[in-house]
């Protein structure tokens, strides 16, 4: 028998959370919050997902959509791309970085026709989620369910302060707050969603015992969304599957918030999306929008690392490994402000190599190239994701000058006396087979690690021959075209998938969803992740998508729409 809810949320992730609390604040409503993953109430015991270190977590492949595959260019070979199948969504396994873009992306997504989502409306939002720990002033928020905090230079390891002294000798200047209402290039310490060195993820902050406990708030985990439900052009609820079978749930408004890959398969599935391409896959058209799954971005990604000196490295006490990040303006024609981003990172891995690696990652803060989430059939397990990461100009050149930047930075006296020779390094997969926990993996970098602080001949061999695959930055700064080749074929995202059911104007007709986060052409759907995104905002999207779904809860509160 089904059983009808006013709302039904499809996703436990960064925006589940928070619809499933702001829209079960209002008792008269009934709401459901349907999760694929495990639960992680706020007295969950995995101190995997609790660790302020989250390379773990990236790779802990209980918590992941294990099937997916993307390619990272149009003619690129199939890799992994973790995606969070957990409670918390990519709160629960992320870099916990809680930065909020810059105040044009949000004037941008108003420019793009999403009305109501320019950077005075959405302010308010990021103040209403965030109990900042460290200021108290009109820019942030005091009593919010998430807490946000950033670690003191006093307590930071030998490798992020001789960074921070290089950035800012290279002319980017110290600021305490990178959340800031004027947010202009500068060096800080990252803001992230942690307290008292533990992860807050969404579902930690937004979930807590007291709403949990509320009547007309359902929480099903380990349930899976196989397909929309629909009434001619009116959703009408979904088909689950869990341990005790197959069923339907009916639905006043279905939301989507699945994520940038998973909703709009569910949408291409259900039969919103272009309509000639569903016909060939003889799934039903019942909106024929262009737009579902197009738009495809992500930031690009790239690392330079090095040896680090022993009393350089963090010590092993302490589980955060990122300090101090930057931004900055590439100067590129076309390109907004403070369109670049970096970290400086402590330890590269949780094995012993690991321990005795840092650097920097840096990525495109503001990235052109657009790929597509497309469906081989109708029934496939996982969609087609094809990103083209580089793919615009914009894009490589900026990585080529970030580069060059960045391995610049180990010029530097203070960087010079910690850290060795730079040299490129991604998240591979060899890397990836490398960073998953377990004792043979121990075994292997206990060894290696041993022979990295030996001599540096030994080191050197080592770095070149089974870290780098031979890659050198000194070779490959000798030909830009060399340069430029490398990057694309190393290049990954960063885990921040946006864009495929953008928001926009009932009139564009690549718009997928309205200003009220509504599908456009069908009743009772809305979509609210990081797939409404028109374009990528200059942050990580983890605490924007939080925003978005505080947003989308109070227009839903107040009947707008």
């Amino acid at each position: 028998m089904s059983k009808r809810f006013d709302y039904v949320i499809v996703g436990g992730g960064s925006a589940g959370c928070v619809l499933a609390n702001r829209l079960s604040a209002r008792s008269n409503l009934s709401v459901a919050l349907i999760e694929a993953g495990v639960d992680t109430p706020p007295d969950h015991t995995d101190n995997v997902l609790w660790d302020s270190y989250p390379i773990i977590a990236y790779f802990d492949r209980r918590h992941q959509w294990t099937d997916l595959r993307v390619r990272t260019q149009p003619d690129g070979p199939l890799r992994t791309y973790e995606q969070a199948r957990v409670m918390g969504g990519g709160s629960s396994i992320n870099g916990q970085m809680a930065n909020r873009g810059q105040p044009f992306d949000y004037d941008e997504w108003g420019e793009e026709g999403a009305a109501g989502w320019n950077w005075q409306s959405v302010e308010p939002y990021f103040r209403k989620m965030e109990r900042d720990l460290d200021f108290a002033n009109e820019h942030h928020g005091s009593d919010g369910p998430l807490p946000i905090r950033r670690v003191p230079k006093a307590d930071w390891p030998g490798f992020s302060s001789a960074a921070a002294e290089a950035v800012i000798d290279s002319g980017l200047p110290w600021i305490d707050d990178q959340n800031t209402s004027d947010f202009q290039p500068a060096c800080f310490s990252i803001t992230i969603n942690n307290e008292n060195d533990r992860r807050m993820s969404s579902a930690v902050s937004f979930l807590s015992n007291d709403v949990r406990k509320r009547p007309n708030l359902t929480i099903l985990a380990q349930t899976r969304v196989t397909r929309l439900l629909f009434d001619g052009s009116r959703c009408t609820g979904v088909e689950v599957q869990s341990a005790t079978g197959t069923r339907t749930i009916e639905a006043g408004e279905v939301i989507l918030a699945a994520g940038a890959i998973h909703s709009p398969a569910m949408l291409l599935r259900g039969g919103i999306g272009p309509g000639a391409a569903l016909q060939s896959l003889g799934v039903p058209v019942i909106a024929d929008r262009a737009g579902v799954g197009q738009n495809l971005m992500d930031h690009p990604m790239i690392s330079i690392s090095a040896y680090l000196q022993r009393a350089a490295r963090l010590d092993k006490a302490t589980r955060r490994h990122i300090f101090l990040g930057m931004r900055w303006s590439s100067g590129l024609a076309d390109c907004p402000p403070s369109d670049m981003y970096a970290i400086a990172y402590n330890r590269g891995a949780w094995h012993p190599i690991g321990w005795r690696i840092g650097g920097f990652l840096t990525w495109i803060n503001k990235s052109y190239a657009r790929g597509q989430v497309t469906l081989p059939s109708p029934d496939a397990a996982e969609p087609e994701v094809q990103f083209n990461l580089l793919g615009d100009d914009r894009d490589l050149q900026r990585m080529k000058d970030a580069v060059r930047y960045l391995v610049s930075l180990f010029d530097h006296d203070s960087v010079r006396a910690v850290a060795g020779t730079p040299f490129p390094t991604s998240y591979t997969e060899r890397y990836k087979q490398l960073g998953a926990v377990g004792r043979k993996n121990e075994a292997i970098t206990t060894a290696l690690g041993k022979a990295l602080d030996g001599p540096a001949s030994v080191r050197d061999r080592l770095l070149r021959e089974v870290i780098t695959d031979g890659a050198d930055y000194a070779t490959l700064f000798l030909d830009d075209q060399a340069l430029g080749d490398y990057l694309k074929s190393t290049v990954t995202g960063i885990w921040h998938a946006s864009g495929t059911c953008r928001m926009g104007s009932a009139s564009d007709p690549m718009a997928v969803t309205d200003g009220y986060a509504k599908v456009i052409g069908v009743d009772g759907l809305r979509v609210c992740d990081g797939s409404i995104m028109p374009t990528i905002p200059c942050a990580n999207p983890n605490v924007p998508i939080m925003m978005m779904a505080e947003r989308v809860s109070d227009l839903i509160l107040n009947g707008a729409g």
